[in-house]
């Protein structure tokens, strides 16, 4: 596994820990429908919690949640939709952003509530 891949699994690992500390009930990590995956589903509340979780190292000319694109949004939410399906969810959703930034051996976590929408239409 490429050095990349070990710190985006490490930051991932770190987002879980942060959620259940903050008292986050995870229900899936990595969840993959066709070629796209949720990074963290979880909830909080009477909310289901869709979760990106994008990881860099100190010195990254781009911070971790400018790294989620327009098409990132859009795959995400596409995913959400058919996670909402297959378990016949009816809840309030909300898209969240951790931003998990790597200094050394310490990990420097930004948790950024409702940090989109779902697009209300887009060109496939």
């Amino acid at each position: 596994m490429s050095k990349q891949n070990i710190t985006g699994k490490v930051g991932e690992e770190e987002a879980r820990k942060y959620l259940i500390e903050h008292g986050y009930e995870i229900l899936h990590s990595n969840w993959r429908w066709r070629h796209y995956e949720i990074d963290i589903v979880a909830a909080n509340d009477n909310e289901l919690v869709i979760i990106e979780v994008k990881t860099r190292t100190a010195g990254c000319l781009l911070s971790p949640e400018e790294a989620v694109t327009r098409t990132k949004i859009r795959r995400v939410v596409e995913a959400a939709n058919e996670y909402i399906r297959s378990f016949d969810l009816e809840k309030a959703i909300r898209f969240d952003i951790i931003s998990v930034l790597k200094k050394g051996e310490y990990y420097e976590i930004e948790h950024i509530e409702d940090a989109f929408h779902a697009p209300l239409s887009w060109k496939r």
